[in-house]
């Protein structure tokens, strides 16, 4: 299955000051089996050492960490030569072996001209461990789950995607494609975007064996809560990893840390809470009190939304029946639109967006606060089609922004300032705009 991130790193390598490369993503969302395609299909060599698979490859990294001399071990175990320009050498799982990690900072100061790329289901939590890390020595790289687009490509939809992606004004699709947009829409929100669960779905369209593999996803990540977290951390982690879809539930979706534990404060979980981001599992959006630069002043880090990386694993972890993607509405209406709001959330982290809402003193609340070109706009997430703008409209009221977005399972509306945005649109609107490729027409 094609994934976009694949011309990212046909980037990187042509880049001739690249550095090695940290590529890092929650487990399952397919980075080693996308690197190796990479690998075997952009270079004459390519060198694959997994440090948790075999755990005795650790000892080859052990004593001075000098170039010359890791690449000896290296070529003496796989039996040939490593030839820096048309070999990619591929660390991966490296968060069970610190060493190699470590070593990426003399590469790219003694040995720059070989293409190395170091991946890890949990690198973002080793990552965060290391204080030491050497900053400015390395390129970071970010996989996620299958966005929508990603989606679309995996059933065949090539021409839907290059319309939505290539269309530089906004204006109404034609009913029935907008009807089929909107039913594939309805199955990635029950899908998700775990390349395993996608490829299940779209070969046997069984979704009793999408929900199965989704469920032993949910069981590897408790695992990982164990296996890298000390017996305590271990317990709060997945304490506060079970509360958040029943929180997502809620009408206010403002977590709420009594709700993990009665009487919880923040200093127990704060810890568990970064645990979480680095391993790639939860987004995190940020209240902000003012919709003023820069949005880091006026940041309320003490209240937050917590969403999960996939809505398919949303789903699971909330029983979401298989009947809502057949049901004309049901999907939308299920526990308070909490699957449209993750996934907005989840569509905006894929892009680069970073994740901040926005709340008045008389109880409106704005669902996204996007920051572009030093401006910001609203960006409200409604699951049905009801025309209600009264907290875009309170919004408007006191900043006046240049536009005002709501995302929704509506076709394309714009007047005057407002746009709605399908929400099957959302990431190719929001990609033309942010490059100022879009003409906006009112209908």
């Amino acid at each position: 299955m094609y994934r976009l991130i694949y011309e990212q790193l046909k980037k990187w390598k042509k880049d001739k000051n690249k550095k090695p490369l940290v590529f890092q993503g929650a487990r399952q969302v397919g980075k080693t089996y996308l690197i190796t395609q990479f690998g075997k299909k952009e270079y004459q060599d390519f060198i694959y050492l997994n440090f948790e698979q075999d755990e005795e490859l650790s000892d080859l990294f052990a004593g001075n960490l000098q170039v010359e001399n890791i690449l000896k071990k290296i070529s003496l175990y796989i039996g040939k030569k490593i030839k820096p320009d048309n070999t990619l050498l591929f660390f991966d799982e490296i968060q069970a072996a610190p060493r190699v990690l470590t070593s990426l900072k003399y590469f790219q100061e003694a040995a720059s001209e070989y293409h190395i790329i170091a991946a890890g289901s949990l690198l973002g939590v080793s990552v965060a461990k290391q204080g030491s890390f050497p900053v400015g020595k390395v390129n970071f790289m970010y996989m996620y789950p299958m966005n929508f687009m990603e989606y679309l490509l995996a059933n065949g939809q090539n021409l839907l995607v290059e319309e939505l992606t290539t269309r530089q004004e906004i204006s109404n699709f034609p009913e029935p494609i907008h009807n089929k947009l909107i039913e594939y829409y309805k199955e990635y929100l029950f899908v998700g975007g775990m390349p395993e669960a996608v490829k299940a779905y779209v070969q046997k369209k069984d979704v009793r064996e999408v929900r199965k593999i989704q469920n032993e996803l949910l069981a590897a990540y408790r695992r990982d809560f164990s296996k890298y977290a000390d017996a305590k951390q271990a317990v709060k982690t997945l304490e506060l990893w079970q509360s958040i879809p029943f929180q997502l539930a809620r009408e206010n979706k403002k977590f709420k840390y009594s709700d993990v534990r009665k009487n919880a404060r923040a200093a127990v979980y704060e810890q568990t809470i970064e645990w979480l981001k680095g391993a790639g599992l939860i987004n995190v959006a940020y209240n902000i009190s003012a919709a003023k630069l820069p949005l880091s002043g006026y940041t309320d880090y003490s209240k937050f939304k917590i969403y999960f990386s996939d809505t398919g694993l949303l789903g699971a972890m909330l029983n979401l029946s298989s009947k809502t993607i057949i049901e004309p509405d049901a999907v939308f209406k299920q526990y308070n639109g909490a699957f449209i709001e993750n996934y907005v959330a989840q569509e905006l982290v894929c892009a680069d967006w970073s994740l901040y809402y926005w709340t008045s003193k008389s109880d409106a609340e704005v669902d996204f606060i996007l920051e572009k070109e030093n401006k910001l706009y609203p960006m409200e997430v409604k699951s049905g089609t009801s025309l209600n703008l009264k907290s875009l409209q309170s919004y408007a009221l006191k900043y006046n922004p240049d536009l005002l977005f709501r995302v929704s399972p509506r076709n394309f509306i714009t007047r005057a300032k407002f746009i709605n945005i399908p929400l099957y649109a959302l990431t190719p609107v929001l990609n033309n705009w942010s490059k100022s490729r879009l003409k906006i027409r009112n209908n």
